[in-house]
């Protein structure tokens, strides 16, 4: 019998095979793989020493591991057969589960249709619900699904023959299907959402989704990188966190209107031939109607072609902007401040908003007036004063600012989340701002003009809300035009005839306790991300 041989160095027990060409590279391995009395070994250190026998001492270490060996790989081969014998029971029941055809007991009471949310007075009743299948656990013959529908979710119980159809067996995430049975109230000890449970006596399924690799649970998770989670955005939506922020974005937009009611970067394109901008702001349409139909305010689509990539920013945002006419600068931040509160107030007094806030960020605290109200000049005097913040990176660095320059972003937050609370910061020099607002009383008379302008900054977000008072002198409003480089003439119609402006998304960022504004937006948009 020729020598097996193991080199120390550069043998391998993965391919080698025991000739002097291709070593195993341990003795232990050697002896589990030939199990002969009259075995000849030849072991080396590397392959500047020569083969030789192995000492007593390695023999009978490497006999124990061989030992080891043979025990993992008699465990290998439990398991194997094991699985083999489960996958060939599994496969047995699954064309067994074929031959069950589930069909509706029609002596049972006629069930009655209803969404999710509206379940709770059919209690004790039978229902039919139809929805995605949003959890799903086996165990011990019994299924259980939570089904969702759009306005709430439902534990449902399958058991019997309803939990051993093959559509039961095979049944996925995200699958769409119709269930039928009883609505019991749970019993106090026990929880599910909306406190009852469906026991299911009949059921469909009305489209099944993907299983194995292509499995809505194999996609993405919360963990993935954000440029997968944004391009399987309508995936991220059917999640608990992604769809409560879209519930309480639609609460919040009705709460505004409840309250309400008692520039140069933009996207340019062809409208039958004539040029045309998509609006960044309605606001001086707005205006257009003060005298007829007295304060106004909209909501809706706004765009932006600033290439601007920051998790405050989008190119498409939802806008709600409001003119006021017959007011003072200090009435126009009051009725911020107001508009402010009351939405929130009304967003905490109605039960599922309430829960939605506490669900997306528990430590929210409703904000208190009056608002703190920082002059421009003693904020640039604060960045100013050694005021470290940090860079895109995390890097401690310094931003000098004097009058006339624009907050940096970073140093505006870091300010904002120092003070801790909502904080009006007013009074921009007018080279910072649009030509239409009006100057400061007492100032520009040999020095710089600042203007009746205001940002409401909030904690973690920054700016969410912009207004300013209007110019109504024609000749001041001219020399705007002019000191921008604005031809008046398209501007015929406004130069014949006040505004605050708040981003929608950036006010559900601060409520919801959002990092990026893109989370608070249906199907966001920013430089580079135009789907899906």
């Amino acid at each position: 019998m020729a020598p097996i041989c193991i080199d120390e160095a550069t043998g391998s027990d993965e391919v080698g095979t025991g000739t002097q060409n291709a070593p195993y590279k341990t003795l232990a391995y050697a002896l589990f793989k030939h199990d002969a009395l009259d075995l000849e070994l030849q072991v080396r250190k590397d392959a500047a020493t020569p083969f030789d026998k192995p000492t007593d001492s390695s023999l009978k270490k490497a006999k124990k591991g061989a030992d080891g060996l043979r025990k993992k790989a008699a465990k290998a081969t439990e398991i194997a057969e094991r699985e083999a014998k489960e996958r060939a029971e599994a496969d047995k029941k699954l064309e067994e589960s074929k031959k069950i055809v589930l069909v509706e007991d029609e002596s049972l009471p006629k069930a009655t249709k209803a969404k999710i949310n509206k379940l709770t007075p059919l209690r004790s009743q039978r229902v039919r619900v139809s929805g995605w299948v949003h959890r799903l656990r086996q165990q011990k013959g019994i299924m259980f699904i939570v089904l969702r529908d759009g306005t709430g979710y439902l534990q449902a119980v399958l058991s019997g023959q309803t939990s051993q159809t093959y559509n039961a067996l095979t049944l996925t995430l995200e699958s769409s299907v119709e269930l039928t049975g009883t609505l019991q109230e749970l019993p106090e000890g026990k929880t599910a959402p909306g406190g009852h449970e469906l026991v299911v006596d009949f059921w469909r399924v009305i489209g099944a989704a993907p299983g194995g690799d292509e499995a809505f649970n194999n996609r993405f998770n919360e963990k993935s990188d954000p440029s997968i989670l944004s391009e399987l955005r309508h995936f991220v939506l059917r999640g608990e966190t992604a769809s409560s922020v879209l519930r309480l974005r639609a609460l919040l937009l009705s709460a505004f209107r409840a309250s309400l009611t008692g520039g140069a970067t933009l996207f340019k394109l062809s409208y039958y031939g004539q040029d045309a901008f998509l609006t960044q702001s309605s606001q001086l349409y707005l205006e257009t109607v003060l005298p007829s139909l007295g304060d106004v305010f909209c909501i809706q689509e706004s765009f932006r072609a600033e290439n601007s990539h920051t998790r405050r920013h989008l190119s498409e945002y939802t806008h709600l902007e409001g003119e006021l006419a017959f007011i003072t600068f200090d009435d126009l931040m009051t009725h911020i401040e107001a508009i402010i509160c009351e939405t929130v107030d009304k967003l905490l007094a109605d039960s599922e908003s309430a829960a939605l806030i506490k669900q997306l960020n528990p430590t929210f605290v409703a904000p208190s007036r009056p608002f703190m109200r920082l002059a421009y000049t003693d904020a640039i005097t604060w960045t100013a004063d050694g005021n470290v913040i940090k860079d895109a990176e995390g890097n401690p660095t310094m931003v000098d600012h004097v009058i006339g320059d624009d907050v940096a972003e970073a140093a505006e937050r870091k300010m904002t989340d120092i003070i801790g609370k909502p904080v009006f910061l007013y009074g921009f020099p007018a080279e910072l701002k649009s030509f239409y607002m009006k100057k400061m009383p007492g100032t520009g008379a040999g020095g710089k003009v600042f203007t009746e302008s205001c940002d409401l900054l909030m904690p973690g977000v920054g700016e969410i809300v912009g207004g300013s008072m209007r110019i109504s002198d024609i000749d001041e409003l001219l020399a705007g035009y002019k000191r921008d480089g604005i031809d008046p003439t398209p501007y015929y119609w406004f130069t014949d005839q006040r505004r605050y402006g708040l981003g929608v998304e950036r006010f559900l960022a601060w409520l919801a306790d959002r990092f990026t504004v893109r989370d608070c937006s249906l199907y966001p948009r920013w430089p580079g991300r135009a789907t899906p």
